[in-house]
């Protein structure tokens, strides 16, 4: 059974740095594309970057890039985003995601994921 778990939101200044956590569990994930989404109150689901975990392959949405970097560690079993420069708009709940690459999906595409973690949620002040 796939479990994703997130954690490292909470509260930080404009232009703060935060680092999320996503530990998988379940089986291995070296096959899979593993993604960070976000949802502000009132808006839509809100792609914000993934990675391929064989290759490290990753993706960004124009608004995070530059700022935020998605990363894995092959031991712990747990894909990473850095976040800097942290901007108000960047508050919102942030989820971690993850589907099998094996078939061919659009990893910026929410409907693309099989698995979703309880998410975290992330307060940039101004």
């Amino acid at each position: 059974q796939v479990q994703l778990v997130e954690s490292g939101g909470g509260l930080v200044q404009a232009g703060g740095s935060l680092t999320l956590s996503c530990a998988a569990s379940g089986r291995t994930f070296s096959d899979y594309v593993m993604g960070w989404f976000r949802q502000a109150p009132g808006k839509e689901r809100e792609f914000v970057a993934a990675l391929r975990w064989s290759s490290g392959y990753t993706w960004y949405s124009d608004s995070v890039k530059g700022r935020f970097t998605i990363s894995r560690d092959n031991a712990k079993n747990t894909v990473y985003l850095q976040m800097n420069s942290l901007k108000p708009d960047d508050t919102a709940v942030y989820y971690c995601a993850a589907y099998s690459s094996t078939i061919l999906k659009f990893p910026r595409d929410y409907r693309a994921y099989d698995y979703w973690g309880q998410g975290t949620q992330v307060t940039v002040s101004s």
